[in-house]
């Protein structure tokens, strides 16, 4: 009795998990999951292996599905749901459900569409998550509709296959980042399963960097398609039915390991196991090949960079991963991405200089076995140390030299698949500006007052021979000199200059510099921007603004401003270098943009491609998202226009004048009294008293997204009536679709219709006239990278012409 009573309540024990199992082997029309509902269990395969549900993001308000392995420690995701190789990443409260029509089927909370993953024919009645790893969606019938497998992202499990010609493993961009990477593993028609590098923005592919030699002229013995068996061997089956193994050696019981074969973000191909008893080896994967064997030295493809980016420095890692770094006086472009490349901290080199000057200004610093060897553009031989020195010196395009056994190449930046290995056997040396000076650095000495202070400090020296009293002597002089510079300059300025890490400029220095304010390269609602060259420890070009008709009584608020300007930093922003307030005298000195302004290139016959264009506008809205969300103190720009873009020597943009619309008199409006902004980009809300936020920028940003998809003014009155004003003709367009009159004869945006129709609805979202419907800047970088499906706008100015 007792035994039977035991018996009972251990089945009554065992109930809630049998119904679990039960309720997530099967999935039926209906059943939904909802992101962010800790609550809900995932959809678990029979074993209990594998789980599919949602991932949060490093970004806590964003989910994604995916599929992992539900038994290990650490969390491995296998599969994730994609629109067009961009992660479907959704908001909390949205809801991935399966339909009979349409499958798997991802919405925000608001109803909308963010992805689905659809059926090939029939009806879908049951989705179930398998032991494979495979999640699969058939009818009544039992019939195979969909399969998690035909879609693979960056990782293939046993079972999976690749077919030639057919699906691509795609990285991700970061270990935490979902969004496609820069490399590919596919079998290519000829036959041969290859790695290779590809251009992000169209995913242009580059040359191969792995490969298996299994191309063939005779195609009946070619390869035919990738297979992940079951035992856990890779290998390419060739057409003949002869298999080409990837998989070098035995490979561990496919009984008691998981098995997995992933392309990692940093390019390596890599297959792994793993014990299903998870407490053998405290959770870790281990390496059975990685591919290629050296993936610093395997990229050698003169199109694209290696695995950790322009400039950067690949070492090889024991576990054959690369270990990324930058060579000295550069730092990371992304401070949370080692792999994303590096940036001078210095000014290069550039040839508007006086020629006479560069052998002085310029020093070398050495790297041991270091060599970018793709970026070469010159070549001496034979030639010792010396002789190659002297040619980078006299070379204003040269930026960095490499010496080996009488060889010398100069290369130029950016740098690319840079490696540091003893098989390099060479030199590399960087040709960097003598003394101290970096991009973000403060003030420093003149020559000449170094040299003074030198020429006291020996004197001292001298006079008191070694005594500890000249220990005491110097520090009072050190104390003194800082006591007298500070009391020169008013505190605020002083503070303002500590604060920003800023160099606090004299009017002088800054007339000398510009040779009296002389060579103009823009004009603005600020004032003038003036060309100059300024003494920071060495010669640096600069662009000088010359602000007039600031705000009465504005010093305490230029200091402000100023103060939160030099305390923001983005690759999207303008940096700003120094400022000057004397007097009357406000002048801010900014990094020089040597390609201009936006305008010079969207209104003029010195086009963009549409590439380039698309790139732009995706980094404007990046500025702005961190203007608006991410810096310390929020800023709304008010004048977002194309003359207020600048764009650097790889044509990213860089957004100016941000911080300053404080500062500017309401009688300086160029349109409207009262209304800050440039005509045609001021949003609604300035005519109607009401509240400006940062919508007020969206809307602008919407204007100026118009102009770059169509490269032409939002107010052109040298075109037919329909046509004058861009917005209300874009949104006609759209509504007929007939959105390629936009872009005309633009074979490039023609051939990429889905973007265009993106970036298209995007621009007309935000120029709504009701400052509620235009989404966050947040919300429209997802957008435009195509992470949120774009639902169809409605009209923008429903109840009232927009002024223009």
């Amino acid at each position: 009795m007792a035994s039977s009573l035991a018996c009972l309540l251990f089945s009554l024990f065992l109930l809630p998990y049998s119904l679990l199992a039960q309720s997530t082997d099967n999935v039926v029309v209906g059943r939904s999951l909802t992101a962010g509902d800790n609550g809900a269990q995932p959809w678990i395969s029979p074993s209990g292996d594998f789980a599919f549900g949602f991932h949060q993001l490093e970004k806590k308000d964003l989910y994604l599905p995916a599929i992992w392995y539900n038994k290990i420690p650490t969390k491995t995701i296998v599969w994730y749901a994609t629109t067009e190789y961009e992660p479907a990443v959704a908001p909390p409260r949205s809801k991935l459900e399966l339909t009979a029509d349409r499958g798997l089927v991802l919405t925000s909370p608001q109803g909308a569409e963010i992805w689905k993953s659809g059926i090939n024919l029939g009806e879908a009645a049951n989705g179930f998550m398998n032991d494979t790893g495979n999640f699969i969606l058939s009818n009544s019938g039992s019939e195979i509709l969909w399969e998690s497998f035909d879609y693979p992202t960056d990782t293939l499990l046993p079972g999976q296959t690749l077919e030639r010609g057919g699906q691509i493993l795609s990285s991700r961009l970061t270990e935490t980042n979902f969004s496609r990477g820069r490399f590919q593993f596919r079998l290519i028609p000829d036959g041969n399963a290859v790695l290779n590098t590809n251009n992000l923005p169209t995913g242009y592919t580059y040359e191969a960097y792995f490969w298996s030699n299994t191309v063939d002229s005779n195609i009946s013995n070619a390869g035919l398609r990738v297979e992940f068996n079951d035992s856990g061997y890779l290998y390419v089956l060739r057409a003949s039915g002869k298999r080409v193994l990837l998989t070098q050696g035995r490979v561990v019981s496919a009984a008691e390991n998981y098995h997995r074969v992933t392309l990692n973000f940093d390019g390596v191909f890599v297959q792994y196991s793993h014990p299903k008893d998870s407490t053998g080896n405290g959770g870790d994967w281990s390496v059975i090949r990685a591919m290629p064997d050296n993936i610093c030295t395997g990229i050698n493809g003169k199109e694209g960079t290696g695995p950790c980016g322009f400039n950067g420095v690949c070492q090889l890692g024991t576990d054959q991963r690369p270990i990324c770094s930058c060579p000295e006086r550069f730092s990371l472009i992304d401070p949370n991405d080692a792999h994303g490349g590096c940036r001078p901290d210095f000014y290069s080199q550039f040839c508007e200089e006086d020629v006479s000057n560069f052998p002085e200004d310029f020093d070398y610093l050495e790297l041991e076995n270091t060599d970018w060897p793709t970026s070469d553009y010159e070549r001496y031989t034979p030639y010792n140390v010396e002789e190659c020195r002297k040619a980078c010196s006299e070379d204003c395009f040269c930026n960095v030299i490499v010496f080996r056994e009488g060889n010398c190449w100069k290369k130029k930046l950016p740098l690319s698949n840079g490696r540091r290995d003893g098989d390099v056997n060479g030199k590399a040396f960087i040709k960097i500006r003598k003394g101290n000076y970096t991009i973000r650095g403060g003030p420093s000495l003149s020559p000449n007052e170094k040299k003074n202070k030198d020429s006291l400090v020996l004197m001292f020296s001298v006079l008191l021979g070694s005594s500890v009293l000249i220990n005491i002597v110097l520090s009072f002089y050190h104390l003194f000199l800082v006591h007298l510079k500070k009391s020169k300059r008013i505190p605020q300025v002083a503070e303002t200059a500590a604060e920003s890490n800023l160099r606090c400029f004299t009017y002088k220095e800054l007339f000398m510099a510009t040779n009296g304010f002389k060579e103009v390269v823009g004009r603005g609602a600020f004032g003038v921007v003036y060309k100059g060259i300024v003494e920071m420890g060495t010669k640096v070009p600069v662009a000088i603004k010359k602000l007039d008709k600031i705000v009465e009584e504005g010093e305490k608020e230029f200091k402000t401003e100023v103060k939160v300007i030099g305390q923001t930093h983005h690759k999207n922003l303008v940096q700003l270098v120094g400022f000057c307030d004397e007097g009357q005298h406000r002048l801010l000195v900014y990094e020089f943009m040597i390609n201009g302004t936006l305008a010079n290139f969207l209104f003029t016959k010195a086009k963009l491609n549409w590439n380039q264009r698309t790139h732009i506008a995706c980094g404007i809205a990046r500025g702005l998202v961190y203007l608006h969300e991410e810096c310390s103190t929020q800023i709304i720009h008010c004048d977002i226009k194309p003359q207020n873009i600048l764009l650097d020597d790889y044509y990213n943009a860089k957004i100016s004048d941000f911080g300053l619309a404080k500062l500017l008199l309401l009688e300086q409006s160029q349109t409207f009294t009262a209304i800050r902004g440039t005509k045609g980009y001021v949003a609604p809300e300035w005519f109607r008293n009401m509240a400006v936020t940062v919508k007020a920028d969206v809307y602008s940003f919407g204007v100026l997204l118009l102009e770059i998809i169509c490269g032409r003014k939002c107010v052109d009155t040298e075109v037919s009536v329909e046509r004058e004003l861009l917005m209300d003709w874009a949104y006609d367009c759209y509504q007929e679709g007939t959105i390629t009159d936009l872009v005309e004869d633009d074979e490039e945006a023609m051939t990429d219709m889905k973007k265009l129709e993106r970036f298209v609805m995007v621009a007309i979202w935000c120029i709504q006239e009701d400052p509620a419907l235009r989404p966050t800047m947040k919300m429209a970088v997802l957008m435009l990278e195509g992470i949120v499906q774009v639902t169809p706008p409605p009209c923008p100015c429903p109840f009232s012409t927009v002024v223009s």
